[in-house]
């Protein structure tokens, strides 16, 4: 790297180019591979002490006290941005909706309850990625509510999305075994999944013909499939 100087009256004109010598035919040449004089000086400093052999960090001296998954938060968020699913579940940013995204891509990414999810979103980049890193599972139960009060809107944006007037769709019930003893809906019934004896509850979900999921209901756990009770809102 050399430094130029040149004067025109009385003005001095410098200039930084970083160069190599080669030999070509016998005689040593010079090429000019970059001009650097719009760099500031600190950093042609720095510049010139690496050319020298000179080495800012050299290897031990770093310690990684803390590495976070990324990949697969990334490709996850990559899809959420491509259905557009933050619009779909509000048109309004909050952070009510960062932590619906966030138990909606934990559950993609590593399922289980909600109790886990708020242990796993700190182990990975999705927390800061969607600005909820405090979030704890009272939390993510308040988000469930809010999301819960949107079922409706949602499910209408996504007919509207997935679904044309006349148009055929496809809407089957099953069940699940529910492990608590609180809700109203558990019941004895009909297990879909073999699970004899345990108390369940039974949930229908309505597609489009290509199985995109458009809207669900939940019922009371000893509903037959061609009678369905009282209805009851999931999100």
């Amino acid at each position: 790297m050399v430094t130029t100087r040149q004067r025109r009256g009385e003005k001095e004109y410098t200039a930084t180019l970083l160069r190599r010598s080669f030999r070509e035919g016998g005689k040593v040449k010079k090429q000019t591979l970059a001009n650097l004089s719009h760099l500031p000086d600190g950093l042609l400093e720095l510049i010139r002490r690496y050319l020298r052999g000179e080495r800012f960090v050299a290897g031990g001296e770093l310690e990684i006290r803390r590495s976070l998954p990324a990949g697969h938060v990334s490709a996850a968020l990559a899809m959420v941005r491509r259905l557009d699913l933050a619009r779909l579940l509000d048109r309004s940013p909050s952070r009510e909706r960062d932590l619906a995204l966030a138990l909606i891509l934990q559950r993609v990414l590593a399922p289980g309850s909600k109790l886990a999810s708020a242990r796993l979103l700190g182990q990975s980049t999705l927390s800061a990625e969607l600005g909820v890193e405090a979030a704890d599972e009272d939390d993510l139960y308040a988000a469930l509510d809010w999301l819960g009060a949107r079922q409706e809107s949602i499910e209408a944006r996504l007919a509207r999305r997935h679904l044309v007037e006349g148009e055929l769709v496809l809407y089957d019930l099953s069940s699940v075994v529910f492990e608590g003893r609180t809700c109203p809906l558990t019941a004895l019934g009909y297990s879909r999944d073999g699970r004899r004896g345990t108390p369940q509850i039974v949930y229908g979900l309505m597609t489009d013909p290509a199985g995109k999921p458009i809207a669900v209901q939940v019922f009371d756990g000893n509903t037959q499939d061609t009678r369905p009770s009282r209805r009851r809102s999931s999100a």
